[in-house]
């Protein structure tokens, strides 16, 4: 029995840590989206954006899905996902 080598952004941990980025930003979004508004009480529409493709991207990679396609592959994989879901966090602290 051989044991094929995983990449890194394929193991289990990694896929995990995608979930656990995506989950609270997701659910805060659809259960409390106020948390996002700034100071004048004005959503940033270009952040949210890039957050909820981050979002998206923590989901598709955490459940395990591989795209075939290489914009697929790139947009919704960790490479691109992790850094917007820490965009996200960090809107949502600046929004405090």
């Amino acid at each position: 029995m051989t044991i094929e080598a995983r990449p890194l952004l394929q193991r289990p941990w990694s896929r995990a840590l995608s979930l656990l980025l995506a989950s609270p930003l997701a659910l805060l979004l659809l259960i409390h989206p106020a948390a996002y508004l700034d100071d004048q009480g004005r959503y940033s529409h270009s952040l949210l954006m890039l957050v909820m493709l981050g979002i998206s991207g923590g989901f598709v990679h955490g459940v395990g899905f591989d795209p075939i396609n290489r914009l697929w592959r790139l947009l919704l994989g960790p490479a691109c996902a992790w850094p917007l879901l820490i965009l996200g966090y960090l809107v949502l602290v600046e929004a405090q």
